[in-house]
């Protein structure tokens, strides 16, 4: 009788000490935690890819467990980009350097439409618009068969699906003095007779046929052109193959500046 009352009591007393130690659960509750941190890549190079934080790596330096490049890379590089005509030569740069919060607006990029269609979609996220839209298109082909130039990786937001016509461009035009230059005169000259600077990124809202004849008389129509004078007019004394009274723009936007010029071409001149 004895030893079952201390068998009992022991039994009741280890009962007791299982019920005071923490409860400890079987269940992982940090799967969906860790899930959230995997990092969605670019996998279209052979040898480089960005991650969706904003960093370019090799396939080799992905980290294991959330496959993303390492931290202590750059974030946001723009290698290899202009960020004037935010075309570059590499995909996966052109994609980190859309990721930027100050070259891509968040607010912008969730309007603008996957495909021209209205009963298009919008891009789920910053990364889906960049990593879409830094593909080559038919902006960056000429006669459908080669690049316009070696930067044709461009994340610029497309003109009819981001809402931003012509009165929005010219909006950016304030408190910009437009000069049309003297026969052979750079923009850094024009701009430099007025007391004032040539502001380089404004020269890619002028580089469009419509703002160009709003100041120019473009009496030769509009041409699509290549050269660092642009955006410009022929002038009316220039020889016949040069197309007098035409006005140029350039569609290697990765090659408009403020020093170029044409001793037959007039430029149009962003100043400030």
């Amino acid at each position: 009788m004895y030893i079952r009352g201390l068998i009992f009591w022991c039994l009741l007393l280890q009962l007791l000490v299982l019920h005071l130690l923490p409860r400890v659960s079987a269940i992982r509750k940090d799967i969906g935690f860790l899930r959230n941190q995997l990092c969605r890549t670019t996998v279209q190079g052979r040898y480089l890819l960005s991650d969706e934080n904003g960093r370019v790596c090799d396939a080799l330096s992905l980290d294991p467990r959330f496959r993303c490049c390492p931290v202590k890379g750059e974030r946001f590089p723009c290698k290899g980009c202009n960020l004037l005509s935010r075309c570059c030569n590499s995909y996966e740069y052109c994609v980190s350097c859309c990721l930027n919060p100050s070259t891509t607006l968040a607010d912008e990029v969730m309007k603008v439409k996957i495909a021209k269609t209205a009963t298009s979609g919008t891009y789920p996220s910053i990364f889906d618009f960049c990593s879409g839209r830094c593909r080559h298109n038919s902006g960056s082909m000429v006669h459908e068969n080669a690049y316009i130039s070696e930067f044709h990786h461009c994340f610029s937001l497309p003109s009819n699906q981001s809402g931003d016509d012509h009165r929005q461009q010219e909006a950016r035009l304030v408190g910009v003095n437009v000069v049309i230059g003297g026969q052979g005169e750079s923009c850094d000259l024009v701009c430099r007779s007025k007391g004032q600077s040539c502001i380089v990124n404004k020269l890619l809202v002028l580089n469009q046929c419509e703002i160009i004849k709003k100041y120019m008389s473009c009496e030769g129509g509009c041409l699509a052109s290549v050269g660092s004078d642009q955006p410009a007019e022929v002038v009316d004394d220039a020889p016949k193959d040069l197309n007098p009274g035409t006005c140029l723009y350039t569609k290697p936007q990765s090659m408009l500046s403020c020093d170029g010029s044409h001793p037959h071409t007039q430029r149009l001149c962003p100043c400030a």
